[in-house]
């Protein structure tokens, strides 16, 4: 359980990025987060992921306090960003191996999960390659199946459809469905409501870095439509 207690953030000091958030997402959760463009959701992605620091709150995960026990709390997770940095002079299979490593995944869990996840998303052909060769799709699927491979407890995920085909969107929607089901959990930004509106079981809204309106989907949005109430809401 991912536990977000007052957080808050600022980038000067007439602007809150993110003020005051609170937030608890459970594990089996799917939980989208919502807001318009600025509207603070990166910041808390990263501020959850310990990226950047934040002026006061608390975050937790299962008990496992950020600030406190920083690695710790790190080896549960695993973070994408909506535009990947990774180590382009490296092949795909180094940069999956070498989250392995950090991850201390077992040698028997690589041998099964790296073909398992590098075939779903048809990148097993281009592992061998550097990944300055690859495209923007190409570099979030091998982010991804690093991500999977170390079996994270919670996923924290910005935009993670932007640049993915439908093919491989369909993919990591069955893959989240799955690390869910097995008792995960996952906390992702999404513009695509309708994808939000169909795959998570919660969402929640920011709005200029206060929290609006959070729970579960259904008695978030009601009878409407989740597009009219985020804009009805932003």
């Amino acid at each position: 359980m991912l536990v977000i207690q007052s957080l808050t953030k600022s980038y000067s000091p007439e602007k809150k990025a993110v003020d005051d958030l609170s937030l608890t997402i459970e594990d089996g959760d799917i939980y989208g987060f919502i807001g318009h463009n600025g509207a603070g959701k990166t910041t808390t992605l990263k501020s959850i992921t310990g990226i950047i620091p934040f002026e006061s709150g608390t975050v937790t995960f299962n008990g496992i306090d950020l600030n406190k026990q920083p690695e710790l709390y790190k080896s549960n997770i695993a973070y994408i960003p909506d535009n990947p940095d990774l180590y382009e002079n490296m092949t795909g299979i180094k940069y999956i191996n070498f989250l392995a490593d950090v991850f201390s995944v077992s040698q028997q869990d690589r041998d099964t999960l790296i073909p398992r996840y590098a075939d779903a998303f048809e990148l097993t052909g281009n592992l061998g390659s550097p990944i300055s060769s690859y495209s923007h799709g190409m570099k979030q699927k091998l982010a991804l199946i690093a991500a999977f491979v170390h079996k994270p407890r919670l996923l924290i995920l910005d935009e993670p459809f932007v640049g993915l085909d439908p093919k491989a969107a369909y993919t990591l929607k069955e893959f989240m469905r799955e690390l869910c089901a097995g008792g995960g959990s996952i906390f992702f930004s999404t513009h695509v409501l309708e994808v939000a509106e169909k795959l998570c079981n919660k969402i929640a809204i920011i709005k200029e870095g206060r929290l609006v309106r959070s729970g579960l989907i259904d008695d978030v949005r009601g009878d409407s439509t989740l597009e009219n109430l985020f804009l009805e809401l932003v």
